[in-house]
């Protein structure tokens, strides 16, 4: 059974803007999963000496599960509306945590990542795919506040969450936050709905971007050199932004960042945990800035802009981030200029390819995102055989700089040609049922 809600075509606003905010809330619950990863790998290693590359597969399990099912959870959207997809997606993602509570070996451990992940995975897709239906006039701002619920949704929680590390372990900490924020995304999903077939008529739309008027299904689409383009222009950007998420404590340790303190409004708090609460606020604020941008100036100049602070960003946080305080400034820079990829290309795919099938298209073009995460593991790899993370840093600098040229010069020509071209295709098996009824007649 379908869910629909009604809408005034005069007055669309209130129902849209209250499943907007669901949707963000969601997202803060399972941000965690990901953004909170890097606090618990050096206690987990502690406690089992396993090494951190070892650990650190778990993080790559997560991440592969959590995209690359998505055009699956996508279609579900799609077909059955918001509301069983995430019962679904909670209910994962909270069973995901209760087991790293209990994981003793690495197998339980990366089976935990994998249902956490297919979990994060059905929440995340639903709340983008429903913003981008439910607004097609701000696109790049309703899948930007969206998507900062995932991206600054742990900020809150990342004071409480080291503190309860340090003081009841790792393992009550996973226990019982995981069974919090599961509980919390399903009794929200109980009242998500979907958008009637009229909302992008009803609404007026006054954007200054361009928009495509054709209907592309993900299969569709997967057969159009365009979506090729975005797609490895995501993978450049975010390989370098999952280095910096996962990798962040390595990183502080290694730089000998991870025992100075900040005093910060009376708390004493160590330079990792300042930063990355800074940074989650960052990496939320950014993907509604760009993705408001991306609505007045355009995707692809707001693409190069972004990337190409990312890239200088990450170079600054390998030549100066030794110092503490520059540590905490250029995280944030590069936290800051990364986010920004899951408000733009979602936006971007809807522009492209259409409203109809919003969840399922950007799901597929979300699946760059486990693409990336191979660059994880590797990364840990390249600096244990060097040394140093000076090839890392590099390696990011150099993707993030490809992505800001290809979105000018490549991406930018090549969808203006497209949307300008491009009709609905036909459903399958549409030509042979018009051939015969045309023999009918």
């Amino acid at each position: 059974m379908t869910q629909t809600a009604s809408i005034n075509p005069a007055k669309p606003g209130v129902n849209r803007w209250m499943q907007l905010v669901m949707g963000i809330v969601c997202m803060a619950m399972i941000a965690n999963l990901q953004y909170g990863w890097t606090l618990f790998v050096n206690p987990i290693a502690d406690k089992y000496h396993w090494s951190k590359a070892a650990i650190q597969v778990a993080f790559t399990i997560f991440i592969l599960t959590e995209t690359w099912l998505v055009p699956i959870e996508g279609w579900a959207v799609d077909k059955f509306g918001p509301r069983p997809v995430v019962l679904f997606g909670g209910l994962l993602c909270a069973l995901g945590w209760v087991l790293n509570s209990f994981a003793d070996s690495l197998t339980l451990l990366y089976i935990a990542a994998a249902i956490s992940g297919i979990g994060a995975g059905a929440v995340y897709g639903t709340c983008v795919g429903s913003a981008l239906k439910w607004f097609p006039d701000r696109r790049g701002l309703a899948a930007g506040l969206t998507a900062a619920g995932f991206g600054a949704g742990s900020a809150a929680t990342i004071i409480p969450i080291s503190m309860m590390i340090a003081s009841k372990g790792y393992e009550q900490t996973f226990l019982y936050f995981g069974l919090g924020q599961g509980l919390i995304v399903m009794l929200l999903a109980l009242m998500m709905v979907r958008p009637p077939a009229h909302v992008p008529n009803a609404i007026k739309k006054q954007t200054k971007v361009q928009q495509g008027n054709a209907e592309f299904t993900p299969s569709q689409i997967v057969r159009k050199p365009v979506f090729w383009v975005m797609y490895v222009m995501f993978v450049l950007v975010a390989a370098g932004g999952l280095m910096a998420t996962a990798q962040m404590g390595p990183i502080a340790q290694d730089f000998k960042i991870d025992g100075v303190t900040f005093n910060v409004m009376g708390m004493v708090l160590p330079a990792l945990t300042f930063a990355l609460a800074i940074d989650r606020v960052l990496n939320g604020l950014t993907r509604p800035f760009f993705g408001w941008v991306s609505d007045q100036i355009g995707r692809e100049k707001t693409m190069f802009i972004a990337f190409a602070m990312e890239s200088v960003g990450i170079l600054a946080l390998y030549y100066f981030g030794r110092d503490p305080i520059m540590f905490v400034i250029l995280t944030g820079v590069v936290f800051f200029a990364w986010g920004e990829i899951y408000s733009l290309f979602p936006a971007t795919a809807a522009d492209t390819f259409g409203t109809k099938n919003a969840a399922g298209n950007a799901g597929l073009l979300y699946t760059a995102k486990g693409t990336a995460s191979i660059f994880v593991p590797v990364s840990s790899m390249i600096t244990a055989a060097t040394g140093s993370w000076e090839a890392v840093f590099f390696v990011g600098c150099g993707l993030n700089a490809a992505a800001a040229l290809m979105a000018w010069f490549v991406l930018k020509p090549m969808r203006a040609k497209f949307m300008s071209e491009a009709v609905t295709p036909p459903a399958p098996g549409a030509a042979d049922m018009a051939a015969a009824a045309r023999m009918a007649r």
